[in-house]
């Protein structure tokens, strides 16, 4: 049987993790998929909150596990997150990204949580883990150049006179149905390989032929899901209006699923080295923390929501669908390397990118820079307030 003191600190650490969870629900995973929707009048606040829940619980249990093992396992060297290191990571980074769904301003829950696990980490003696810092920093370092610059080109060639957007949009949902395809579940193959995807398990049952290491059937696969989308998008197109709401409501449903398989593993990760002494399967916890983010979503979601979509940029369909193709793109590649990333970093890039192209026009200067400034400054804080506390709480232990 476990210890009753072993159960009382995972307890603890369990209810502060779900805080967690809701504080991130509210915010980043609950508000940042569907704000383009939003800013664009294809769907109201309140069932933007609603929606993106569902699918965020349903993207934390089947994709959660890669970002949850980083999370729990990479960021720092040496078993350090113990239970009282896990709550006090996990209460610093939940309380500054509350103070960032109170105050309207997006605070970047990846470097919050990413500088919370650090900081109680090393103060326990681990040691830093540079190799994953170098693919953490390159991810959030590349993502405001590569999601703004693809919102900007995209939202250039649905501006452009010279391409009808009847051509342009279903080719766009050609390039998201093939990135569709090869997304990765944990339902469809072993769990420890990241799982399979739509592809990859339906050329399973084709013969197999590699060129190159490349398997044709995978690919064969992905390019006739990628055109199945495109003539789907075709169809949908003979009403150009109607065609680009709804074309963008799919694009929310996919970031908002992405967002639950990435920042899931932000709330429950600490607590991974904890159920060592426990047998709950990873994903029961993840499941729990799918919960978190679906009751932050529902409550909390709206405020944030509102900010990112009026407050940054006046969007119409397609800025909005510009700024949704990257940020989908960024998000999944990043759950496949198992990197913590903000969705405020990834959306507002490109809402920011997809701005410009038409001028700069309803982007606010003044609000990207407390924006930036903000990001920047949560790492940091959240590193320095995780040391010293975990520090204090030790001496008095």
């Amino acid at each position: 049987m476990v210890a009753t003191g072993v159960l009382l600190t995972l307890v603890v650490a369990s209810l502060a993790s779900l805080f967690m969870a809701w504080a991130i629900g509210a915010g980043s995973s609950g508000s940042t998929p569907f704000a383009p929707a939003v800013g664009a009048n294809a769907i109201s606040i309140m069932r933007a909150g609603f929606v993106v829940g569902l699918l965020g619980f349903a993207g934390a249990v089947l994709q959660g596990a890669n970002v949850t093992q980083a999370v729990g396992n990479e960021l720092v060297l040496g078993s350090v997150l113990t239970a009282t290191a896990s709550i006090v990571a996990l209460v610093t980074a939940a309380a500054l990204v509350a103070v960032g769904v109170f105050t309207g301003y997006p605070i970047a829950t990846a470097f919050t949580v990413t500088g919370a696990v650090v900081g109680v980490g090393l103060a326990n003696g681990g040691a830093p883990a540079w190799e994953k810092y170098q693919v953490i920093v390159s991810l959030w370092v590349l993502t405001p150049f590569v999601g703004g610059g693809t919102a900007y080109a995209t939202a250039r060639l649905l501006r452009s006179e010279s391409v009808s957007e009847r051509v342009a949009v279903p080719v766009l949902g050609g390039i998201v149905g093939f990135l569709v395809a090869n997304i990765r579940f944990a339902l469809l193959g072993p769990a420890d390989a990241g799982g399979m995807s739509l592809a990859g398990y339906a050329a399973s049952f084709l013969p197999t032929v590699t060129v190159g290491g490349i398997d044709l059937g995978t690919v064969g696969v992905a390019l006739l899901f990628a055109l199945l989308t495109a003539a789907v998008v075709s169809l949908d197109m003979r009403e150009p209006a109607a065609g680009q709401r709804h074309f963008l409501l799919f694009l929310g449903g996919l970031v908002a699923f992405s967002a639950g398989g990435s920042q899931v593993g932000l709330a429950i990760g600490p607590l991974v080295p904890l159920l060592d002494a426990v047998t709950i399967p990873l994903v029961v916890v993840l499941a729990g923390g799918g919960l978190g983010l679906l009751a932050g979503s529902w409550t909390g979601a709206p405020r944030m929501i509102k900010a990112l979509a009026q407050d940054y940029s006046s969007l119409g369909p397609r800025r909005s669908i510009a700024a949704m193709i990257p940020s989908f793109a960024i998000a999944q590649a990043a759950v496949a390397l198992g990197v913590p990333v903000s969705f405020n970093e990834i959306i507002v890039s490109a809402i920011i990118g997809s701005g410009y192209a038409a001028g700069g026009s309803g982007v606010s200067r003044d609000k990207m820079l407390k924006t930036v400034l903000a990001w920047a400054g949560s790492l940091a804080l959240a590193f320095a307030l995780s040391y010293g506390v975990f520090l204090a709480v030790s001496s008095v232990l």
